[in-house]
Formats: C-alpha cells, structure tokens, sequence
C-alpha cells in the first residue's frame, strides 16, 4: 500500500523545501461581547510578555500550510498531531482513508507518522506495517470488531527528548525513536483487561510524557474508562483513576443527556494533557466535559463546554459501538485539547462545535471560538500557532481585550 521507498529502518526525505509566500486570511473570533472589540496586530513573542488576564488571542489561517508530499504521496483521513520542541509538527494519519479521488488520480497513500517543519515542509515519514509488526488494525466500516468502525491510527506525542508515541485500534501504546526504531510497547496487542487491569490497555487514544518524572499519561478510553499512568522508560505500572478520582467500572454506560446530572463515570475518554504546573486534563468525548486532575488522581474541576451538543457524525443504526444499549448517544463532542503557549498557560482550547473553543485555563470560563476544519487532534507550538489533525495552521497573530464572562457548566 505504501511507496517501495519506505523500507524498515530507513528514512525518506524531502528533496528540496517549497518557497511559498505566506497567505493568511482572517478567522473571526465568535464571542459573545463583540462589539467595539478590535484586534491588536501584535507579534505574538512580544504580547507572550504581558499580562493576560484581561486578553483573549487572535489566529489568522495560514492557507499556504502545508506543503506538497514528496513522491506522490496523499494524505489519509485526520488522526492526530503534536507539535515538538523544534516546532515541527509530527502528524499521524490515517492511510487506509485516502480520497478516492486521489487513488484515481494514482497518488500512494503517505506512511502513517510524517513530520513537517515549521514551514511545512516534509522532514521524514514512516511507520505502517511494512515498518512494524504488529501495527494498528481496524478500517472504516469494519462493524466486525468492538467498538465499530474504530480506525488504526489513533494518537501521536512527541516528548522532549524527541521519542515519538503512538496509538491507536489495538490496545498498545508504541514507543519510537524519531526515526522510527521502536523503543517500547505497553499492553499486548490485540488483548484487553478491562478499565482495572495494570498491565493491559482498552484501546488508548492519547498520551502525554513527563520526562522528568519518567512517567506517561495515557487516556485509556475507547474500550476502558480511564487515566492510567505507566513508567516512561519501562512500562512498568504506577496508578490508574477513573472520573471524578473513582474507581472505574466497565458495567453499562449511563449516557450523557443535556440537562440531567453527569455521568459518575468516563465514557470515550479521548484526550490527555498535562500543565506546567502539575494539572492533568482530560476531555470525555460522549458527556462533552473536560475533567482536571492533580497528578496523583484527586478530582479539581470539570467543565460541560458543549452542552447541548447533537449525536456525532458516523453514527450507525446500533449506535457507536455497535451495541443497542447506547442507540442515539453519539460521540459527543470535545476530541482534543491544546494549552497555550504563553509562561502560565492562561488558555485551553477545545476542539468542539463550531469549531476551536477557547476557556481560561485556571478558572474554566468560557471566553470564545472560531470555525476549524480537521478538529479529530490539536497542537500548540512554541509560538503559540495552533495546528489541528486536519493539518490547518492557526497564527497567533496577538490578543483583544477579553469580553464578559460567559457563563458555563462547571463544577
């Protein structure tokens, strides 16, 4: 499936790096108290400065972001992306969706994993089963194998010393180099526990790595129902928690529904990330909630940032696992979050309707959005530019004056 360039242990390169002009356009921030608010066209390290307490940021949409892929290739349907310490963008995509269009037109699906620099350009590529295996199983429409139609490719992190992490339909956490030399797996592939089990995963989605602490947070979440932490360097198991700091419990999900009273439990935990200052948050994509979480599993705060969100897209006649009992609860809304790039981190982003939704991080208010395509992952770099899984670059371009308060449902 993959160009006969790609070979096991090697790396394929960009020959030449693009020179495109930059063309931006304008992404109006929707927030409720618009009026008389007017943008500070300010370089992003200069306002990185101030005090953000009463500021809100600004994106411009980067069109020119990314350049073409060498060697024919095309990109497949949006996984996941993660900035790294460089400011390159390490994508993992989904070859398995590629357009139609672009297989008539003869074009190769890209390996799995691609990093792109910060202007776009294709650095490296590898990774699919020519390159390990096992590798992630599963394709779109694949109602054999619970949970239905879970594609391969699931998550990517990439932690400061530069080993790439990847997930996805096969219960494994993967381990790599940057160039792609596996490291480490976590779980058995193909096996499962249970949301208690200390040495077998459920399908995890995402991940974040404290290097210092020697300590990877994984969100166990399409299977099992909960945060589980493992040994960096050795994958040996060092705690677990479910919502709220519960104990997790596999038994029938209680569904989410607009009005009522939360879900004790996760249910599709489907993003992890963690603070400067010590703070783990996750996003539970069927009751549209972020939780936060001291490092060690006790509950802070929680916040519903789309309440009234409709079933997801892909729902099929069973609902989204395949199982009668949860028929019409949707997937919910809320597949990744990002912090901003400032020293504390004053801002969350949530990709939900209608698009990026931006919270003060510490307090959880609510303060705007603005339309994005590809919202399945989402990224920060250093600079404080945004980049979903869709491979769309968001410049910071500055900050407004933050409007009122707007209301939301936490506790």
């Amino acid at each position: 499936m993959h160009s006969r360039s790609i070979r096991r242990g090697g790396l394929i390169t960009a020959a030449a790096a693009l020179v495109v002009a930059l063309a931006v356009s304008l992404v109006a921030l929707s927030t409720p108290a618009q009026a008389g608010v007017k943008q500070q066209h300010r370089g992003a390290k200069a306002v990185m400065k101030d005090r953000l307490g009463d500021k809100i940021p600004q994106f411009t949409r980067d069109e020119s972001y990314p350049q073409a892929l060498p060697n024919n290739w095309a990109w497949g349907a949006a996984g996941w992306a993660q900035a790294d310490a460089r400011d390159h963008v390490w994508y993992l995509h989904r070859p398995l969706a590629v357009s139609e269009a672009d297989l008539a037109a003869g074009r190769l699906p890209a390996p799995p994993v691609v990093e792109l620099d910060e202007n776009g350009d294709f650095v490296r590529g590898w990774g699919g089963p020519a390159w390990v295996d096992p590798w992630f199983v599963g394709s779109f429409g694949d109602t054999g194998e619970y949970p239905a139609d879970t594609p391969p490719e699931h998550g990517i992190y990439v932690d400061s010393d530069r080993n790439v992490w990847v997930t996805g339909h096969g219960s494994v956490v993967l381990k790599f180099n940057r160039n792609g030399r596996l490291l480490l797996t976590i779980g058995e592939f193909g096996q499962t526990g249970g949301s208690n089990s200390t040495t077998l995963l459920g399908n995890p989605t995402d991940m974040y790595v404290d290097t210092k602490a020697n300590e990877v947070y994984v969100s166990d979440g399409y299977l099992n129902r909960r945060v589980i932490v493992f040994d960096s360097e050795t994958g040996a198991y060092k705690r677990h928690w479910g919502a709220y700091g519960n104990v997790p419990d596999d038994g029938p999900p209680e569904l989410y529904q607009p009005g009522r009273p939360l879900p004790e439990q996760f249910f599709v935990l489907h993003c992890i990330d963690v603070s400067r200052d010590g703070f783990v948050y996750v996003c539970d994509r069927q009751r549209n909630r972020i939780q936060v979480f001291t490092k060690d599993g006790t509950f802070v705060k929680e916040v519903v940032h789309t309440p009234d969100a409709p079933a997801g897209a892909g729902i099929t006649a069973t609902g989204p696992f395949g199982d009668p009992a949860v028929s019409g609860a949707g997937f919910g809304s809320g597949n990744a979050i990002a912090l901003s790039a400032d020293r504390g981190q004053e801002f969350l982003y949530v990709t939900a309707p209608p698009g990026i939704k931006i919270f003060r991080r510490r307090t959880l208010e609510f303060l705007g959005s603005f339309a994005a395509g590809g919202g399945h992952g989402l990224t920060s770099d250093r600079e404080g530019n945004l980049y979903t899984a869709g491979r769309e670059k968001f410049e910071l371009t500055g900050y407004v004056k933050a409007p009122e308060t707007v209301a939301s449902s936490s506790r």
